[in-house]
């Protein structure tokens, strides 16, 4: 089993900056990254990482605002966001889970494990 922590969310204005962190327990994993649900809207990939290589990818509605790293040591995953805007609110879930194909890496379905969330508020 894995047990992911968050931490970092909250509220900011339009324009501002959040870093959230993630932190796995119980066996290292992956691939780990960031979704969000906003109310009524389906949960989207964000941005994910891969463990070995440390690739990230990004979904285009956060490209060039939104950096994901990793302390492999603390097996631990952050996601700086800067440049945010009233869209970006929603509650943002860690996932991990195994080596998944690029064309892949935001179907939440291929993620076994989930973070309790947290929400990001951005107002205008």
């Amino acid at each position: 089993q894995v047990q992911l922590l968050e931490s970092g969310g909250g509220s900011v204005q339009t324009g501002g900056s959040l870093r959230l962190s993630c932190a796995a327990s119980g066996r290292t994993v992956s691939t780990m990254g960031w979704f969000r649900q906003a109310p009524g809207k389906e949960r989207e990939g964000v941005a994910v990482i891969t463990n070995l290589l440390g690739r990230p990818y990004y979904a285009d509605s956060v490209k060039g605002r939104f950096t994901i790293s990793q302390d492999r040591a603390k097996n631990t995953v952050f996601l700086q966001m800067n440049s945010l805007y009233p869209e970006d609110t929603a509650m943002y879930y860690c996932a991990a889970g195994p080596w998944t194909d690029s064309a892949y890496v935001f179907s939440s379905d291929r993620y076994n494990f989930w973070g309790q969330g947290t929400q990001v508020t951005v107002s205008s």
